[in-house]
């Protein structure tokens, strides 16, 4: 890509945000950041107990996001957030304006299977649903592409990396 571009990977929990993210920043030849890493330990908590996070618990982390995004501009990096709702993205934008989203989609199956198998993270399946009934797909006037997490990490990337290249064009 031309103009290092601040990529926010987004997608409810399963899509692959941890594995696609860092892949795409080393083909980039950009830092990642993984999104999980900003949210506060009460954050991490709650969702362990299987408790879904409102947007209180929500805007600080997002911030927090948004700032290393921020920080970013102009020098490209990609970072991973659910950003599932259009004010999520918004207030990420606010922060950083430049920034693209790549929403990673799947059909509700495909990605509770890959989360069943996922070892040591802290969100529990049981939120599934509550992240697909809170998703909020791109809207045309956003900044971003929308791929599908089927086929392997490297296929997916792939893709995100073309999509990535079109959009500049």
């Amino acid at each position: 890509m031309s103009t290092p571009h601040v990529v926010v990977v987004m997608g409810v929990a399963g899509t692959g945000k941890t594995t696609i993210g860092p892949l795409l920043a080393a083909e980039l030849g950009v830092p990642y950041a993984e999104g999980d890493d900003f949210h506060p330990a009460a954050n991490i908590a709650k969702m362990s107990a299987g408790t879904p996070l409102d947007d209180s618990d929500r805007w600080p982390w997002l911030d927090a996001i948004g700032q290393w995004a921020h920080d970013r501009a102009g020098l490209g990096g990609v970072v991973s957030s659910s950003a599932l709702k259009r004010v999520y993205r918004d207030r990420l934008r606010a922060e950083a304006p430049g920034a693209v989203f790549l929403h990673l989609t799947g059909d509700r199956a495909l990605i509770e299977e890959r989360m069943a198998k996922r070892k040591g993270h802290f969100m529990p399946t049981a939120l599934l649903d509550s992240q697909f009934a809170t998703l909020q797909p791109l809207q045309d006037d956003e900044s971003g592409i929308a791929v599908a997490v089927s086929g392997t990490p490297e296929e997916i990337t792939q893709r995100a990396v073309a999509a990535l290249r079109r959009l500049e064009n």
